[in-house]
């Protein structure tokens, strides 16, 4: 084994969440729960366009709890896998296209009477398309750093 491939290891246990990129499960989390939760507390108009961001959403919340689970334990033996790397891609992607739409549906349900019921399910709209973002962001870091991680193993 050369020198280059036995300095990347992976963490494991509590040590994962004090290592880059591997720290950036904690906003994917906090930013994927946020987009749930506002799009679930709102009227959902498009079905299937919302149903898309809440499938997103869960399903990268719900993946990236096991894959930290089976870091935790210390299932990947240690060593950097391509499969971090594949599921972040995956994951950015998802929540980018999420993003658009939520964006999309966003702009479509603009209030244009001053009923506050409506003014505050906008703002809760902005919001979830704001948090996505940020999970798309926060995601393309963590499959940047995943991608440099995995190449230099």
């Amino acid at each position: 084994m050369s020198s280059a491939a036995a300095a990347v290891s992976l963490p494991t246990g509590f040590s994962v969440l004090t290592t880059f990129p591997d720290l950036l499960f904690i906003p994917e989390f906090v930013f994927g729960g946020l987009v749930w939760i506002l799009v679930a507390s709102t009227k959902v108009a498009f079905q299937l366009l919302q149903g898309w961001v809440m499938f997103v959403s869960v399903f990268c919340f719900t993946l990236s709890t096991l894959l930290m689970c089976l870091y935790f334990c210390g299932a990947h033996g240690g060593k950097s896998s391509w499969i971090d790397a594949f599921y972040h891609s995956v994951a950015a992607l998802f929540y980018l296209s999420a993003a658009v739409l939520q964006a999309s549906v966003t702009i479509t349900l603009r209030p244009t009477n001053d009923d506050a019921a409506q003014f505050k399910m906008y703002q809760e709209d902005i919001a979830a398309v704001v948090f996505a973002f940020l999970a798309t962001l926060t995601y393309v870091i963590h499959k940047g750093f995943s991608l440099l991680r995995w190449k230099s193993s």
